[in-house]
């Protein structure tokens, strides 16, 4: 009894290690297996796109830089330090040259005889700050602060062009896939009529003709050509879409939409969509923070006309141990003196000339970024319509080539059942495959433009950015 308990006891402790062992197994495989696929729907397409883009990163490098002209601007109302230190060499002097022996004033014959050199050690600084520019400064640092907006707004752009090709990549696929189906379906039906035709030539049954088997073989020579086609418009998708979304070639890429399916049609009304485009397009923002630091920076340009005063302290020291000192504070000694002092002064840098020209040069930069945005005011509403209405030609399209399809597709599987019951002929059946397939296949282009122009749509109201 005993035995059979201690047995019980260990036997139950092994299976439960077995249990776990065998669950903690199951998640790690699950987990390998799921970590070497990816499902993408469109959104995490395009979230995956934005992050890895390296053109969205360059443009957000130039922003740091464009942080960096406004520090630089910010940092010019700092203190300035202007140090020179040097060691050279001087030529030693014994003595003055106006003394002799007895102390007595007179030329000495050998006074400027060399006699070796001395160590020089020189030192000349100036510590000042800027207090009155003029408004140079805070001009510079107001048009650096608007250009930091100006380059916010090249991330936003890049980053809708990035949408858009994440977009045009995914509905490409989809749409190159579902054509492949198409062919792959129509194909089938093909082979299997032209099976049917062989064998009723063969055993010289039913209604038919060698000429029927030709024109069998001709439609499934050409439907083939449009299967490779599509398969290599599908794959090259594929490829552009592991690509912006930066998919390792060693994972599997999956993708969540089963078919393509036509996006919702925008509800707003036109005047609606081009109110929203004024107030949120990167563009604009753009052109208004450039206005302002063009202004700011053509307030800087004339007052570059102006001098900058500032305070500090100037100071310089210079020491030779082999030369005498001069006492005489009337005579400034280049080797050996030192002399320190807090000064306000005006400095001013005046190339009348140039800085005319660059006022000049700054005025009609101003001017043109003016109609610029006279453009924008005008072209944005424009680009607005354009893709509205071309939304709404599209989907009225799609609505016209569904029926169409559906009609095909129905025409396509009566001929062929006609044509199995030997009351139709091959030419026939050609036929309705040829307009299904030209109906269904439009249906998928048109599809694919139509959520295209969504996009677009949505990138020109501002609404992607």
């Amino acid at each position: 009894m005993i035995k059979k308990t201690i047995d019980g006891i260990f036997y139950g402790k092994f299976k439960a290690l077995f249990i776990v062992s065998g669950c903690l197994i199951t998640a790690a495989f699950c987990s390998l297996t799921f970590a070497e696929s990816i499902v993408l729907d469109i959104d995490k397409a395009v979230v995956r796109a934005h992050n890895a883009d390296p053109r969205i990163a360059e443009k957000e490098r130039l922003v740091d830089v464009a942080r960096g002209l406004l520090e630089e601007a910010q940092g010019a109302e700092s203190w300035i330090f202007d140090v020179n230190a040097f060691l050279g060499l001087a030529p030693d002097v014994k003595g003055g040259i106006f003394e002799n022996e007895d102390g007595e004033i007179e030329i000495k014959a050998d006074a400027l005889k060399f006699d070796g050199v001395s160590p020089w050690y020189n030192l000349q600084f100036s510590v000042v700050l800027p207090f009155y520019t003029f408004g140079k400064m805070e001009s510079y640092s107001e048009a650096a602060l608007n250009n930091i907006k100006v380059k916010q707004g090249d991330v936003s752009i890049e980053r809708a062009k990035t949408y858009i090709d994440v977009v045009r990549a995914y509905y490409g696929f989809l749409a190159a896939r579902d054509s492949v189906y198409l062919m792959e379906d129509a194909n089938k039906k093909i082979d299997s009529a032209i099976e049917l035709v062989q064998g009723w030539l063969d055993e010289g049954d039913g209604n038919v003709k060698q000429s029927d088997l030709y024109a069998l073989q001709t439609g499934a020579g050409v439907l083939n050509r449009f299967l490779e086609q599509a398969r290599g418009l599908q794959n090259v998708a594929l490829a552009g879409l592991r690509f912006l979304a930066d998919i390792p070639d060693e994972l599997t890429l999956e993708i969540a939409d089963k078919r393509i399916e036509p996006l919702d049609l925008p509800e707003e009304s036109l005047q609606e969509l081009q109110q929203r485009a004024l107030q949120s397009r990167p563009e604009l923002r753009q052109v208004e923070a450039g206005l302002s630091a063009r202004r700011a920076f053509l307030t800087a340009k004339r007052a570059g006309l102006y001098p900058n005063l500032y305070t500090g302290v100037v100071g310089s020291f210079a020491y030779s141990p082999d030369r005498p000192r001069l006492d005489d504070i009337a005579i400034i000694d280049p080797f050996n003196h030192a002399g320190l002092t807090p000064v306000v002064g005006v400095k001013w840098n005046w190339w009348m000339g140039r800085q005319t020209a660059s006022v000049t040069q700054a005025e009609g930069e101003l001017s043109a970024l003016i109609e610029k945005k006279s453009f924008a005011q005008r072209g944005i509403p424009f680009q607005v319509t354009e893709q509205f209405h071309q939304v709404h030609a599209h989907h009225a399209m799609v609505q016209h080539l569904y029926g169409a399809a559906r009609a095909g597709r129905r025409w396509m599987i009566s001929s062929f059942a006609d044509f199995e019951a030997g009351v139709e002929e091959s030419s026939k059946v050609v036929t309705a495959f040829q307009g299904y397939i030209l109906a269904y296949g439009e249906y998928l282009r048109v599809v694919n433009d139509y959520n295209l122009h969504v996009a677009r749509l949505r990138v020109a109201t501002g609404e992607i950015q």
